[in-house]
């Protein structure tokens, strides 16, 4: 493995980064994860489950392959769900974030959730960002945080309420979310290089079965015994070699500054959601409302997947509704 010696800068933060690796910048798509190649996995032990598919809902008005921020040569896109309503009603808003290990899945995979969420009267958005074959940690947190900004920037256009946006990922995208969320108005973690006037803070998070830390005794990031692990390609080293960056990379970490409510969608793999309790023993001490809903028995990749799919959305809009005052 080759490695390079260079200084990685956050904002006037700097973290150790003597050795870190770029072998995993490949500038290539990693096409590993998708929903058929979860659906095939999947199958094996829940033969009866059905690929949820987009469906038109004459409600939601569809915009598709806009443009939310550039950077460098690269143009990261963005696709807009948004109800309509006959008296103009401002709407809650929701930035959806794919999972896939922080380096493979795509967008297009939370469509059918986006049509369902913005058919229940949620603005929805089905976000890009760049992976770990493209850029290292913090680049996803700062496309997140742009497209968060150009959601307010449209406010306007796409008839939001700015005062109403949520943040929903699934699995690393459930990470994102979290980490997103709890960084709210945090310098470091803020690059605004696209519509820098706007804030990027969020007043709900939804966490599909993302872990909340990557050095809890609960995580299963970071065994590279095999192959490098997703998170050692996403931050560039193995956890033993700089576990003050696995640290602040961790939603946990900073959770003490977060102020928005928290669902939590959970599958019966632990080891997806690990550090929740902690979490949650944090926001009770703040008062800040939290939800937990497990799918008994159910895989990771079950939101994707019927029979699970409407609970999901039920679960989403559900609590929504109730943080939001719909």
């Amino acid at each position: 493995m080759i490695r390079y010696i260079f200084v990685f800068f956050i904002a006037g933060s700097v973290f150790n980064t003597s050795a870190q690796s770029k072998t995993g910048l490949t500038g290539k798509l990693d096409t590993s994860y998708t929903t058929y190649s979860a659906f095939k996995n999947t199958a094996k032990q829940f033969p009866n489950i059905r690929i949820v598919t987009e469906k038109s809902f004459p409600s939601v008005k569809e915009s598709r392959n806009l443009v939310y921020c550039k950077t460098g040569n690269r143009q990261l896109k963005i696709d807009a769900f948004i109800p309509s309503s006959k008296f103009k009603v401002k709407t809650p808003a929701i930035l959806i974030i794919h999972g896939g290990g922080w380096r493979s899945g795509n967008r297009t995979q939370h469509i059918p959730l986006a049509q369902h969420l913005a058919a229940a009267g949620y603005a929805s958005f089905t976000v890009e960002y760049r992976l770990s074959t493209d850029a290292l940690f913090p680049a996803a947190i700062y496309d997140l945080k742009a497209a968060l900004r150009w959601m307010r920037a449209n406010a306007k256009k796409f008839n939001l309420d700015p005062s109403k946006i949520a943040i929903l990922g699934f699995s690393a995208g459930g990470e994102l979310a979290a980490f997103v969320g709890t960084t709210s108005n945090l310098p470091k973690f803020e690059k605004k290089d696209c519509h820098a006037k706007y804030s990027s803070a969020v007043q709900a998070i939804v966490d599909i079965d993302g872990t909340l830390s990557f050095v809890h005794p609960e995580s299963g990031e970071g065994d590279d015994s095999r192959s490098t692990s997703a998170a050692t390609y996403w931050f560039g080293y193995p956890k033993k070699d700089n576990p003050t960056l696995w640290t602040e990379g961790s939603p946990l970490t900073h959770v003490a500054n977060n102020k928005a409510p928290i669902l939590f969608l959970n599958s019966s793999v632990d080891r997806m959601h690990a550090g929740r309790d902690d979490f949650r023993k944090v926001l009770d001490e703040k008062r800040i409302y939290s939800e937990v809903h497990k799918f008994e028995g159910a895989p990771h990749s079950f939101c994707l997947f019927d029979p699970w799919f409407d609970p999901t959305v039920n679960y989403i809009t559900g609590f929504l509704d109730k943080v939001f005052k719909k």
